[in-house]
């Protein structure tokens, strides 16, 4: 701690003489803060067309850079920590790969998109929030619910849609870079060139470095993966007559990730002589969007991804590769005062890997042909409609038809906003469980797997007043279900050494409420939300809740101008209520439930202006850690091969001298970032010359 005490202590001795530099002439009384702009913002993911917020009927929260920047973190993944209903979950103690649920719902029901492209799914949507440069981000763009009526396949729960800058609003040079006192160090660099008087280059790097082995807990594990991360972004427009849209865009990804026993080395990789999980990851993007030359606005869109992993879970091999290729063609014809979308889809991916499941083969979920149509009126006194439908051909489960509709108007001055539409995900041979690929436990899986289905309903109900004519306060209540047929479960209690997945025979449901509060003037911006949710699975008319999912999840952001300075202060937290975790069995020690948690973070910024801003703040305020409250958190560290295990005839383990709680080693137990308290220091800079 000392040694980044000293230098937070000399930034702010320099920052107290340097503040008048950074000052700005006092804002009017009626000014807000960037935030706002959220409120107003153009989106597409609702209709992928552009459309202000505040007239789509669809429900759809946004995010600035303004947000990312309350609390820096270094990925994507991290940042969602700080939206209610919208949680980074992790799935392993060792190396700390994860997912995101969205109102209860595990991170295989939430399709993320690049620029209106679903690059980030199947085997890759583990890494694919990893290493997306900030400086390339414009904003983010998130549907709680179904959206394949537009998407297809994956937007079951949720979607986020990740929206890059274009180069015309993009600075001339972006640099930001950050420390912590536990040795993570986070660059992205951003720079934008004119080829041509037509042509130009947009360009993001991302590179994150972090070798400290932390073994706070003294399990002889480290706490936190080891990373050492890559990725490179580029994005090229071309100016066409009459504004027409062309541009496409690749993007480079490589890391080394490693966690295990604190003394592992790269020649214990793939060996039985200390336990260690290495993950070599290269990943490769392309996409493009081009409005055909014709009067009828069309667009074609394409995208190509190569993702390739070479991982060793203890002694056990993973080494997969992944290709998607998608197309799609859309059309905007306008018919009596009516905006009309058409579109017809192609994907198609391969798979091969070379577990048990797949035996090395290669193996191809095959052509996913879909057509989809929607309808959108303005009718009288600001209502909106929408309607729409969409219809997949999958080559073992034929068509799948997925329909939505949403209606928009108002309610004694609050804007109301219902959406009813549907979801659908085909099976994928991936697994969607970390816990079986860690060595640990084997995957079984039914091979006559149905597709899930799910039917969602969702109300909102939106106020924005002005109070004094300086107090912009925005209110937000929403209310939602989602319905699933044929969910895919995996079983953890037919075989201690296996997983299992078949269909549910039953049903299962996500529904809840969530409410935000927003509140900002010239100086304060307030944001409190919160989302409680009831997720069950139901067999035999008898409801469970899930593992891993939790009751309510809350935040709050506080951001502060302090007056007669050019200093702001950031404050940022989100709880999380208790779930269930994964035990292996009877005689398992640790609680079955985990404990109510919460992480703090705060943040001081020196320069309210983007071309210069120094900044430092802590991680984690207040120390918490999930190792707190459990004995242990990976099973038998000790013994990661199971060498000191017996087993009965059935492969249980059975309680002995050396293992009297009858347990196998097994990282799974997890609920929280095992990360604790840091400082961090860094500033960030553009230039538009």
């Amino acid at each position: 701690m000392l040694r980044i005490a000293l230098p937070i202590r000399l930034f702010i001795l320099i920052g107290l003489q340097l503040s008048p530099l950074f000052a700005q002439p006092k804002p009017p009384r009626t000014r807000f803060l960037a935030d706002s702009a959220a409120l107003d913002a153009i989106i597409i993911t609702g209709s992928l067309k552009p459309e202000s917020k505040h007239s789509s009927p669809i429900a759809i929260e946004v995010y600035t850079p303004t947000f990312l920047r309350k609390n820096p973190s270094t990925n994507l993944f991290e940042a969602l920590q700080n939206i209610h209903g919208v949680r980074p979950q992790v799935n392993c103690n060792i190396c700390n790969t994860g997912d995101i649920h969205i109102n209860g719902l595990e991170g295989p029901y939430t399709m993320v998109l690049i620029d209106g492209m679903p690059l980030v799914s199947g085997l890759s949507s583990v890494y694919g929030l990893s290493g997306i440069p900030s400086a390339m981000i414009e904003r983010l763009e998130i549907i709680k619910g179904p959206a394949s009526a537009l998407f297809g396949s994956e937007a079951v729960g949720g979607l986020i849609h990740v929206v890059t800058k274009k180069a015309s609003s993009a600075p001339r040079y972006h640099f930001e870079h950050f420390s912590t006192s536990h040795g993570e160090i986070n660059t992205d660099l951003g720079f934008k060139h004119t080829l041509t008087k037509r042509l130009s280059l947009l360009t993001g790097i991302n590179h994150f470095y972090f070798q400290q082995r932390l073994d706070q807990n003294r399990d002889q594990f480290t706490d936190v993966a080891l990373q050492h991360r890559l990725s490179i972004f580029q994005k090229w427009q071309y100016q066409r007559p009459f504004n027409r849209n062309f541009q496409w865009a690749t993007r480079f990804y490589t890391e080394d990730r490693w966690g295990g026993d604190v003394l592992w080395t790269p020649q214990d990789r793939g060996k039985t002589s200390r336990y260690g999980e290495s993950i070599y990851t290269q990943r490769y993007e392309l996409y493009g969007q081009y409005q055909l030359p014709v009067t009828l606005p069309m667009n074609l869109s394409v995208s190509a991804t190569s993702h390739h992993q070479n991982s060793v879970y203890g002694a056990t091999p993973f080494l997969a590769n992944q290709s998607i290729f998608f197309g799609q063609l859309t059309a905007h014809p306008t018919l009596k005062q009516a905006d009309i979308l058409i579109g017809i889809s192609w994907r198609y991916t391969q798979y091969r890997d070379n577990t048990a499941v797949n035996k090395g083969s290669a193996i191809s979920n095959g052509h996913l042909p879909g057509v989809f149509a929607q309808w959108e009126k303005l009718l009288p006194k600001d209502r909106k409609i929408l309607m729409g439908m969409r219809v997949d051909h999958h080559p073992v489960h034929g068509p799948i038809f997925t329909p939505r509709i949403a209606l928009k108007h108002k309610l004694l001055h609050n804007t109301v906003r219902w959406n009813l539409g549907s979801g659908f995900r085909v099976v994928n041979v991936f697994t969607e469980d970390h816990a079986a690929l860690t060595g640990a436990r084997t995957v079984v899986l039914n091979p006559n797997l149905q597709p899930e289905k799910s039917m969602n309903i969702n109300v909102q109900l939106l106020r924005t007043a002005t109070w004094k004519r300086q107090t912009r306060i925005t209110r937000e209540f929403s209310a939602f279900y989602t319905h699933f047929q044929n969910r895919i479960l995996p079983n953890y209690n037919v075989n201690p050494n296996e997983i299992h997945y078949d269909n549910l025979q039953g049903y299962a449901y996500s529904r809840g409420i969530s409410g935000k509060l927003d509140v900002q003037t010239h100086r304060i911006t307030l944001s409190v939300g919160a989302t409680w949710m009831n997720v069950s699975v139901v067999q035999h008319s008898i409801a469970t809740r899930p593992l891993l999912t939790e009751k309510l999840n809350g935040t709050m952001s506080l951001s502060w101008k302090i007056p007669q300075s050019a200093w702001q202060m950031d404050y940022t937290s989100s709880v999380c209520s208790p779930m269930a975790l994964p035990l292996l069995g009877p005689l398992d020690p640790r609680p079955p439930f985990s404990p109510w948690w919460a992480l703090h973070n705060v943040q001081f910024t020196l320069g309210q202006k983007q071309d210069l801003q120094l900044f430092f703040g802590v991680k984690n305020l207040f120390n918490f850690t999930p190792a707190r409250s459990t004995p242990f958190l990976i099973a038998r560290s000790a013994d990661p091969f199971d060498k000191g295990v017996t087993f009965d005839s059935q492969g249980n383990p059975i309680p002995s001298s050396d293992n009297p709680y009858a347990l196998t080693f097994d990282p799974s137990y997890v609920y929280a970032p095992n990360q604790g308290r840091r400082f961090f220091l860094g500033f960030r800079m553009s230039l538009n010359q």
